[in-house]
């Protein structure tokens, strides 16, 4: 008996699986970054490391000229990874991506495109409500690195920056100790020597570091944290038994007196707490060295104050204050490193998802770091803090 004629094949006319995969097309991206105007910031975003695999990948990367400089990366670096220079401000801005490390200046906003995209820092409490009336009538989609989540829920960008703090503070220590204003004191276990004696406040990822670096060159380390989990963590993450404490004043001034080096790493919601009063630093030895990690939210020592790279310490009651509020950016070609290594795959993402609207689709944990989205505010944290409406993002993108 022959077989009736069909045009499909055997195989075609089994059932099959429904498949509803929306097909991507690539987006090519072209991205602007501007030379970092920001008071003493030398990172920037992009090593030329970076931008080679972005462009490998057909993508468009303009550099203002010089924006490495700081970070000792050259114009002929960047060009050689294929990126385009140029000297004109104006012409970076002009780019549908913009990506900075520090906030645009109004200045700079006003230079920007309508619905342009904004990649860069939000540093929220530095802002105004003008800033972001400004971002609502460019209609531009803002997106801030430091509200970013990884897959496990973590904050690649704080983390990363908080490490290069956290290490960093024990390494000015260092610097302070063996300066003409300092004690003449070495970190190092000398044979006959008794180590440095190191008191860290907060044991999250700076005081983790701090610790870390501290512990390498032989100091004796002590941690204090109201939070016994974050205490758990250290002991488990520096796999050594530690002196660990919860923030009892009597034990803290035991420990304050007898201290060479004080880490202040303990933030808060909208302003660090303070744990160390002007009475305990009155009490610490002459010549022991403070440094308040935290003085960006305010600092958790009572008598630190803000100060630059240029002049880092004040005296006050015999103990020198380190009270710079951007420390990352002592170090700006690792710091620059670092950032270049969170951003390059997000810019990937975006470029094989097909540009940012689908990839916020998708990824929740950039979605988290979207502040604005066509001009319309989306974060609540911001509208709560400026008094300022917003809508759910999960309400807009779908």
């Amino acid at each position: 008996m022959s077989k009736p004629s069909t045009p499909f094949s055997h195989a075609e006319l089994l059932p099959q699986e429904e498949t509803l995969e929306i097909q991507k097309s690539k987006g090519k991206l072209f991205i602007g970054l501007p030379r970092e105007t920001s008071y003493q910031e030398k990172r920037v975003c992009l090593t030329p490391d970076a931008v080679a695999a972005i462009t490998a990948h057909g993508h468009r990367v303009l550099i203002e000229s010089k924006a490495g400089k700081d970070a000792n990366f050259t114009d002929h670096d960047y060009s050689e990874a294929g990126a385009e220079i140029t000297k004109e401000t104006a012409k970076v801005f002009a780019c549908p991506i913009i990506l900075k490390v520090e906030p645009p200046s109004k200045k700079e906003l006003a230079l920007m495109n309508p619905q342009t995209t904004l990649i860069s820092a939000l540093q929220l409490k530095t802002q105004d409500k003008g800033y972001f009336q400004q971002l609502a009538e460019k209609r531009i989609t803002a997106l801030a690195f430091e509200f970013i989540k990884d897959e496990d829920g973590t904050y690649p960008a704080v983390r990363a920056l908080s490490e290069i703090a956290g290490t960093a503070s024990i390494l000015i220590a260092s610097e302070i100790l063996s300066s003409e204003k300092g004690s003449g004191l070495m970190f190092g276990n000398i044979s006959g020597v008794p180590p440095l004696e190191v008191v860290i406040l907060g044991a999250g990822t700076v005081g983790e570091f701090a610790g870390r670096a501290a512990l390498g060159l032989g100091a004796s380390v002590k941690f204090f944290d109201n939070s016994l989990t974050k205490l758990r963590n250290i002991q488990s993450n520096l796999a050594k038994p530690l002196y660990t404490s919860t923030l009892q004043p009597k034990t803290l001034l035991k420990a304050l007196k007898r201290a060479d080096v004080v880490i202040g790493a303990v933030r808060g919601n909208n302003r660090a707490p303070i744990i160390v009063s002007q009475t305990m630093v009155e009490n610490m030895k002459k010549g022991a060295v403070i440094i308040d990690v935290s003085i960006d939210m305010g600092g958790c020592i009572e008598t630190t104050e803000i100060t630059t790279h240029d002049t880092p310490t004040k005296n006050k009651y015999g103990v020198i204050h380190y009270g710079v509020p951007n420390i990352p950016s002592k170090y700006p070609r690792t710091s620059s490193l670092s950032i270049s290594n969170i951003f390059t795959p997000y810019l990937l993402h975006i470029g094989e998802e097909g540009g940012l609207e689908n990839t916020l689709r998708f990824d929740r944990g950039l979605r988290n770091g979207l502040y604005f989205y066509h001009g319309i505010l989306t974060n609540k944290s911001v509208a709560d803090w400026f008094d300022l409406q917003y809508r759910d993002i999960n309400l807009l993108i779908f």
